[in-house]
């Protein structure tokens, strides 16, 4: 799995813009404070970290691939970047962090429920969960919808039930799931 998701990132152009950057960076930077620890999950290439910095947070970003970390230490050098293993618990104490970032991360894991468990487990009391997400709704049969190309990288689709649904699952009790355009935004503590 590891040289598929380096191949991924080896793939997308060096100038390539986060789809919907705008949008997410301002539904982001609307949640945190100056301050804050914030956790950007599935980093990629370090937009939102950068932005993250700038806004005065102290940023720990992390991700799976080595080549999203190389692009995000360029980008914003003033975080910290940790490479995580896919499927192991966060290498982050209890209570880390302010707040966690996953934008346009849920999508791409196996276990989505396991994962966002050891995000409420690295959540200080009362931080927040933060996420975007493709928006799946209703399936049109006989549409062409390039996130269910099945050669994407995308594992799960949600609706803003089954989001809220395995955010609930991990831990979460105060969830907010909302449509965004294309997207779902939702926050959690």
């Amino acid at each position: 799995m590891e040289d598929w998701r380096e191949a991924v990132w080896h793939a997308v152009p060096d100038d390539a813009e986060p789809g919907r950057f705008a949008a997410r960076l301002a539904f982001l930077l609307g949640r945190v404070a100056v301050g804050e620890r914030v956790l950007d999950l599935g980093c990629g290439d370090g937009a939102f970290a950068a932005a993250l910095l700038d806004a005065g947070c102290e940023v720990t970003m992390a991700d799976v691939a080595e080549e999203a970390l190389r692009r995000a230490r360029v980008r914003a050098p003033g975080a910290e970047a940790v490479k995580l293993a896919e499927g192991r618990p966060l290498p982050f104490a209890d209570d880390a962090f302010d707040a966690v970032w996953a934008g346009e991360v849920v999508e791409h894991v196996a276990d989505v429920v396991g994962l966002l468990a050891e995000v409420h487990r690295v959540l200080r009391w009362g931080g927040q969960l933060l996420v975007t997400t493709p928006w799946h709704g209703r399936l049109v049969v006989g549409t062409d919808t390039p996130y269910f190309d099945p050669r994407t990288d995308h594992l799960r689709f949600f609706s803003a039930r089954t989001l809220r649904a395995v955010i609930v699952d991990a831990g979460f009790r105060n969830v907010d799931v909302r449509r965004a355009g294309r997207g779902l935004h939702a926050v959690a503590s």
